[in-house]
């Protein structure tokens, strides 16, 4: 799933043209644009909060977390991460919100097939539990409650991770699950005779579920309304949104 960039900026060139309120150039389309993007995706999270916070268990609250989560489902994927010269594990540069780190922990057996002895890796994935230091140097004095590689735990500073196992930091096979930011959206374009014409190889669409194709096109109004310095613009803007927001609470 993903929105068109070029379906959403052409969308916004007919409404600014029908209403002759001027021109949105592409550098300030793509501005725009990752402006919007970066606001609907926050407002995921900030409104995911909102909807927890609803004693009970209403159905049509209940159906908009499943909404939500589905949107920002989009974003979630799976990355190693890098081991740096200051012995911490880094996450990726495009994280937005870490969910789970995971230790790939390989146990070495023999098997009596296919010959006796057959030496045989199992590698399994186990997710690491966070605990602070504190408590990482509490439980690392007991032979019950230290870390293991199948039991590993982790600890984040301000320079990155540490992973615990049976033998102290763990410096292979880490990989994390987190939501990752929306990759930068791109209008791109040559130049033709003075004119920008929309160049499908050099573009990138927004990441966004489909359905946010309209709250993209009112979004960038809003900024092109303020840009314009025509408040009759913004609030044409404003009143598209508003009737945006009443049709989905329907």
């Amino acid at each position: 799933m993903a929105v068109s960039v070029d379906t959403v900026y052409q969308r916004v060139l007919a409404i600014l043209n029908k209403e002759q309120r001027g021109y949105v150039t592409p550098q300030e389309f793509n501005l725009f644009a990752n402006q919007a993007q970066l606001d609907i995706f926050e407002q995921y999270f900030y409104d995911i909060n909102q909807y927890g916070r609803v004693p009970g268990n209403d159905t049509a609250f209940s159906d908009m977390l499943n909404i939500l989560n589905e949107k920002i489902n989009l974003f979630e994927t799976n990355a190693a991460m890098t081991y740096n010269a200051s012995f911490y594990w880094q996450t990726p540069a495009n994280l937005y919100r870490l969910g789970t780190i995971v230790y790939a922990n390989t146990v070495t057996s023999k098997s009596l097939y296919p010959t006796p002895n057959t030496v045989v890796n199992t590698t399994t994935l186990v997710e690491a539990e966070r605990i602070n230091y504190n408590e990482y140097l509490m439980i690392n004095q007991s032979e019950y409650l230290k870390p293991t590689n199948s039991r590993p735990v982790f600890v984040a500073s301000t320079d990155g991770y540490k992973v615990y196992g049976a033998a102290g930091e763990l410096i292979t096979g880490v990989t994390c699950n987190y939501i990752k930011n929306p990759a930068e959206a791109v209008w791109g374009y040559q130049i033709v005779y003075g004119e920008a014409l929309y160049d499908a190889t050099t573009s990138v669409d927004f990441e966004l579920h489909d359905s946010e194709e309209t709250e993209l096109v009112v979004k960038i109004l809003e900024f092109a309304g303020l840009v314009v310095k025509d408040i009759q613009m913004y609030q044409i803007a404003d009143g598209m949104e508003m009737q945006t927001v009443q049709q989905e609470k329907q």
